[in-house]
């Protein structure tokens, strides 16, 4: 049984603890192999080596972040501790999966294979086209990207569309008016940009074009230029409402399209512009095409077994129309 004693240097304590211990709590109930003892800065560890080992290095990746940021959130140390990392490197976050720090110093990353693919792919086109299921993160990669961009000053302002498609519902029947019918459709572009930037902030950015959410008709006639520019539900569109919005790119612009092919509102699903535009797009330069599959899926665990079971009972349908 080894014992060691750690000393906090250079950190509000209080920060580091939590509102009633709330960060500390959580950080001891990863280490049930660990009697640990805290007073004020000094955290005496009792256990065996390689615990405490793995204990210390946790604690200087959050101190590190603490000193970095200013803030800690219990979400910020659910993500330190979501993945168990090899002794030799475990005491450094892999940096090139973070994409933005966003609110209260929450840390927004690729966390699957094709969300790295999307960030490896922005990089090297102007124009990308991310086709999926729901829950794999498409458009949350895609508005992460568009937040650093903003903050890094490579363009000057985020437009977030999308086609304002009734999904089995009428939006006459919806109480108030026109803006209050739609932002139903758009309050999943407003809740990822909640995550990463600052309400007020937002609220300023909304307010003077830095950020625009709007319906894709809004679209039209616009020349979208040194703007990062977000087309979700694209499944929604057809191939001229595709076609109108991808001319809309103007100079040092970056467009993004989102989509899940297996959830079409329009009247006729073939009418879809997503199910056609990448043979049409398949020769051109500067386009990267990004395929998301049901292992992206960061939802619930029931999220991707429900998916599966629809994909089964559409398979099972078509096996019967033969």
């Amino acid at each position: 049984m080894a014992e060691k004693l750690l000393v906090i240097e250079d950190i509000d304590i209080v920060k580091l603890y939590g509102i009633n211990n709330v960060n500390y709590n959580f950080i001891v109930s990863q280490f049930p192999k660990l009697k640990i003892i805290s007073r004020g800065e000094e955290i005496r560890v009792i256990g065996d080596d390689a615990e405490i080992e793995r204990f210390e290095n946790k604690l200087n990746i959050i101190t590190e972040y603490l000193l970095r940021h200013g803030n800690l959130t219990e979400s910020m140390l659910s993500d330190i501790f979501l993945k168990e990392e090899s002794p030799e490197n475990s005491s450094n976050i892999n940096t090139n999966d973070i994409i933005v720090y966003g609110n209260n110093g929450r840390i927004i990353r690729s966390r699957t294979e094709n969300q790295r693919k999307l960030v490896e792919l922005y990089k090297q086109n102007d124009l990308l086209f991310a086709v999926g299921p729901a829950g794999s993160g498409k458009t949350y990669t895609a508005i992460a990207l568009a937040v650093c961009a903003l903050r890094n000053k490579e363009v000057r302002k985020i437009i977030l569309t999308r086609p304002a498609v009734e999904a089995g519902e009428r939006l006459g029947f919806l109480p108030g008016d026109f803006k209050e019918k739609l932002d139903p459709y758009l309050q999943p572009l407003y809740d990822a940009l909640n995550d990463m930037i600052p309400p007020r902030k937002l609220q300023t950015y909304i307010e003077d074009g830095t950020v625009q959410i709007a319906p894709l008709a809004y679209m039209r006639g616009r020349t979208l230029d040194n703007a990062f520019v977000i087309l979700d539900e694209a499944q929604n569109t057809t191939i001229n409402q595709i076609k109108m919005f991808l001319t809309r790119m103007g100079c040092n612009a970056k467009f993004i399209v989102t989509g899940d092919v297996t959830q079409i509102d329009l009247p006729f699903k073939n009418d879809s512009g997503l199910l056609k535009i990448r043979r049409i797009l398949a020769d051109v330069k500067n386009i990267g095409f990004i395929d998301f599959d049901n292992s992206d899926i960061i939802r619930h665990p029931l999220v991707k077994t429900i998916i599966n079971a629809f994909e089964k009972n559409e398979e099972n349908k078509n096996n019967n129309k033969k």
